[in-house]
């Protein structure tokens, strides 16, 4: 499901069937590395998206959690933090962090086990029939990952 009216209207309908929350994790950056932080955000709100539709009716793909790069990382980890207290707290048996931004490593166990990390591919110059290809591919992988949490934490 997505984060719109009507899906979250047939949310708060069928919240018992929906227990997976997708936050996607997006760097903002203002200097050179902006391009790589954008081609980052492009790529990981893409695979959140296809993650969904497989996934359609069993999670619920939340709005990104952004972050300016420059952010001391206490703060972000303190505020992601809160995003998956809320999450829990809301009803969300499963809390997954998605991101292609290698230097979110967590002092909180918790949160280390929410984190997906997969490595951005650069897209702005693809085909968009081959960019679904490999976001299908990408998807296959997150699969197994997802399915094995639920089963360990069931």
């Amino acid at each position: 499901m997505n984060w719109n009216g009507k899906e979250v209207e047939l949310y708060l309908k069928e919240k018992k069937y929906i227990d997976t929350a997708i936050i996607p994790l997006l760097p903002v950056g203002l200097e050179e590395e902006m391009k790589t932080f954008a081609g980052q955000g492009e790529f990981i709100s893409l695979l959140s998206m296809h993650l969904e539709h497989q996934f359609k009716g069993r999670l619920m793909l939340f709005p990104a959690f952004t972050y300016l790069k420059t952010e001391e990382k206490v703060s972000a980890e303190k505020r992601l933090s809160e995003w998956r207290t809320a999450m829990k707290d809301s009803g969300f048996k499963y809390v997954f962090f998605l991101t292609s931004d290698s230097d979110w490593r967590f002092n909180d166990q918790e949160l280390e086990r929410s984190l997906m990390w997969i490595p951005s591919i650069p897209l702005d110059s693809m085909d968009e029939k081959y960019k679904h290809s490999i976001m299908e591919d990408q998807v296959k992988q997150l699969l197994n990952v997802i399915v094995k949490k639920w089963q360990v934490e069931s």
